[in-house]
Order: structure tokens, then sequence, then C-alpha cells
């Protein structure tokens, strides 16, 4: 009997651990403390509606706190890729956590969707797909919104970091060929709390309009530090900054401000024709009736987009190879370059095997902050 029952016992376990390896495994990274908490948990937000099955197979999300820190994040991609054998890794939710799990990544040939605009990687851009806009498209409809406008002259106040530099260096060629002048670049990093010399330095210089690129609760800082110095000019922000925390911090201030956003959040107010309507106002739909009316967020939007990338993906690798094998792991790589047009509710996204960021020209949505709330220009 005693031999009996070891014999089952050792059936039971081998069921389980084959069993095992048919889940599905994805490992998160994510800013759920430090100054990047205010786009990772609305992010994790919405991974708490993330399917727990996709083509029949159970799926397992391991969310780690990156603490908003690049060392952390590459601490939390090197146990993905060894201790948690992940088939694909989401993370991070800023520019600079995000480009320190790209290596990792990269070794381990797993895809990393990322879910912060990341810069060219050179010979590791294959492993890396953009959820976000990338900074020429969103570049590209700030700079056609200030022509709009008749700016003429341009400051720069952004973080001295990846997200900074990627908006800057878009941004001076089509200022040039637009006819304006960048008469001041201002730099700061994300753990300042006072820009006040850039904001003196730009105040003076008086341009028409000054570009703050900087995220969350912290792209207020820099337009509160900018009144305070007098400025009257125009003042746009960055997607990093289409949150409720731009709004929640920096008050009556960031009134008439325009940012630039994806449609994630605008379905109501997008027309029919919009090939996003639909997914935003999906999105919006679900995300606030778990947690609660205008709980609305663009980043908990690129969550969402992450399903709808694994929904698609998921299927067409699963018949190339079963789940923790090394093959399925290319599969979902090369299954994200060949997914085709797939419309998101940030926009149409098609990576190809030249282009991992995908979208077109028309996907940023200019906006302007009137009474609190972003309206569409």
């Amino acid at each position: 009997m005693n031999f009996k029952k070891t014999l089952l016992a050792v059936a039971i376990t081998a069921v389980s651990s084959t069993a095992a390896l048919a889940d599905i495994n994805v490992g998160v990274s994510l800013s759920l403390t430090g100054p990047g908490s205010g786009l990772g948990i609305p992010m994790q937000k919405q991974l708490q509606l993330f399917p727990k099955t996709i083509a029949g197979e159970k799926v397992n999300l391991t969310i780690l706190d990156d603490a908003s820190d690049p060392g952390k994040a590459a601490a939390n991609a090197r146990r993905f890729v060894t201790e948690d054998a992940v088939d694909v890794i989401f993370g991070a939710n800023l520019t600079p956590t995000s480009a320190a799990i790209t290596p990792i990544a990269f070794d381990a040939k797993t895809a990393q969707v990322s879910g912060a605009p990341v810069p060219p990687q050179g010979d590791k851009e294959s492993i890396i797909f953009r959820l976000p806009q990338g900074f020429q498209v969103m570049s590209h409809a700030v700079v056609e919104h200030m022509k709009k406008q008749g700016v003429k002259s341009v400051g720069f106040l952004g973080y001295a970091d990846g997200y900074g530099q990627g908006w800057l260096v878009n941004m001076k060629p089509m200022l040039e060929a637009a006819g304006m002048k960048l008469v001041g670049e201002e730099r700061f990093a994300r753990s300042d709390t006072s820009v006040t010399p850039q904001a003196l330095k730009l105040s003076a210089a008086n341009p028409d309009a000054i570009l703050v690129v900087a995220s969350g609760s912290g792209a207020a800082m820099p337009q509160l530090a900018l009144a305070d110095r007098g400025y009257k000019g125009k003042i746009y922000q960055t997607h990093a900054a289409a949150t409720p925390d731009l709004m929640r911090v920096g008050g009556k201030t960031v009134e008439g401000t325009y940012v630039v956003s994806g449609p994630a959040l605008l379905g109501d107010q997008l027309p029919d024709s919009h090939p996003s309507k639909k997914q935003a106002l999906n999105f919006v739909a679900n995300f606030e009736k778990a947690h609660g009316a205008n709980s609305r967020n663009q980043f908990a939007g690129h969550a969402y987009d992450f399903q709808i990338t694994m929904e698609k993906v998921v299927p067409m690798a699963l018949k190339k190879a079963k789940p923790g094998t090394p093959e399925f792991r290319m599969a979902i790589r090369d299954g994200l370059e060949t997914m085709g047009r797939t419309v998101f509710s940030h926009g149409v996204m098609n990576w190809t095997s030249k282009d991992h960021e995908g979208y077109t020209m028309e996907t940023g949505v200019m906006t302007k902050v009137v009474d609190g709330k972003f309206k569409v220009e």
C-alpha cells in the first residue's frame, strides 16, 4: 500500500509539474514606489483586470516594484529570466528603468514590451517593443499645433535622462523645419524638488512657448516654477504628463496648458471615424467600473493595450511551441513583429522587423486643460 501511495503521489506531482510548465508566465516590473509611482500604480490597477487565461492557457503575472530605480529594474529583470523563466517581460513605466531591462531581456532572448518610450537600443532593438507613442510621433503633433498657434520661439525644460533627451533630439529638427527658434535648453533630474534657476533663465528668454518634459505628478513642478517667475507664454506638456496628477498638483496654474496625449482617455470626445474610439471607450468603461468614476489614466491604457497584444500574439506563438520553452519565447518575439495592424486604445499599432514603435504620425491628440480636464483641441 505504501508503495502504491508513493506511485500515486509521484504521478500527481508529475501531472502538476506538467500543468505548471504549460502556464504562460509574464514578468512585470513597475514603479509602485518612488517618483514614477504615479505612472506605475495605474498600470498595476489595469493588470488586476488581466485575463486569467489566453487561448485556453493559464496566465501568471509576477509583478515587482522597481522603486523608480534603474538598478532595481535590472535586478527584477534578472530574476524574471533566471528564477521565474518568464515568457515575456512587461515593463517598465519609466524610460530609464525600461532601458535598464533591455540588455537583460536581449541576453535571455525574451521579448520586452515597454510601458515607456525608450530611445533606439542599437543591436538590442530586436527585443524591445514600445507601447507608448514614440518621441517622433508625439513631437510631430506638438510642433504642428505650435505652428497653428503662431509660435516662433520655444524654450525647453525637461528631464536630464533618456526621456528628456528623446524629446529634445526629435523636436530640434522639427522646430527648425517649421521656422521656430529654440532659445533655451534647461534640464533637471527627476529627483529635483526645485527648478528655480532653470525657470529664471527661460523666463528671461521669454519664448512664445515652453515645452516641459516631465512625467506624472512631477510635471506640475516646473510649470509652477515658471509661473512663479512670471512667465506668461504658452506651456506645452508631453504625453507623460497626460494624467489627472497634473491638475491635482498644478491646480489653476495649469489651466490652458496644451498636453499631447494618446486617444485612450478621450474616446467620448473622438469622432466615430477615429479607429481607436471603440477600444478607448471599452478601456475606460472597464477600468472605471473596477476603480471608480473618473479614475481613467493613460498609463493604465498602455497596460490595457498590452492585454490586446498578448491576446493576439499568444495564439500565434502556441502554434509554434509550448510555454516555458526558449522556442515559445522567440515565437512571442516573432509574433510581435508580425501581428500586423492592431487597434489599441492608444492608436493603431503595426510593429515590423524594422519598426518597434509602430504608431503613425496621426496618433498624437492635442488637448488643452479646461476646467481641470483634458479637452481635445
